[in-house]
């Protein structure tokens, strides 16, 4: 069907434009959503960083309370204290005790397992975590925030402290 002149707007007159859009989304409705993700996961990543670190800290005071338990019930066995092995190394006849898989991967929070006897720290038998500058390492305030969970919150003191620098232990016999 042809237009008439009838049917078309007389020059100068105002004609509604049509314009007809496709089904996709403008590069400010783009921008929009971009920021908006960016704003949330600011907001989101560091509560799973924060997450992560409790569940190390978590994990890492588990694992130690187990070995301080193996570690007496190794004592009450044997008729003795647990040997004082070289870091990283599981003492002579704890394997029977605990996972020897689990003390060599070495702790959640960094460092290498060990085990004290007779120590110039002090003590006469403990079960630590050494940070000996390979891996992550941990500084006083970090385990003193392990320490409040364990003990009294104060690396210097109590049954969970630091005998040496970078040298954490968990006190089984004074």
């Amino acid at each position: 069907m042809n237009a008439t002149p009838s049917d078309t707007p007389a020059a100068g007159a105002w004609a509604p434009r049509t314009t007809r859009r496709h089904g996709g989304f403008t590069l400010v409705e783009i921008l929009i959503v971009v920021v908006i993700l960016g704003v949330l996961a600011a907001i989101v990543i560091p509560q799973f960083t924060n997450a992560s670190d409790n569940a190390q800290r978590s994990a890492f005071v588990t694992t130690l309370k187990q070995f301080i338990r193996s570690a007496e019930l190794y004592r009450q066995e044997n008729g003795g204290y647990l040997e004082d092995a070289a870091t990283g190394t599981i003492p002579t006849g704890f394997d029977a005790y605990v996972d020897p898989d689990k003390w060599a991967q070495g702790p959640t929070i960094g460092g290498q397992w060990d085990s004290e006897f007779e120590d110039a720290g002090g003590i006469t038998s403990g079960i630590g975590v050494v940070f000996d500058g390979t891996g992550a390492t941990r500084d006083d305030a970090y385990m003193a925030e392990i320490d409040a969970v364990i003990d009294d919150g104060d690396v210097t003191t109590g049954k969970f402290r630091r005998i040496a620098s970078g040298r954490y232990y968990a006190v089984i016999e004074e």
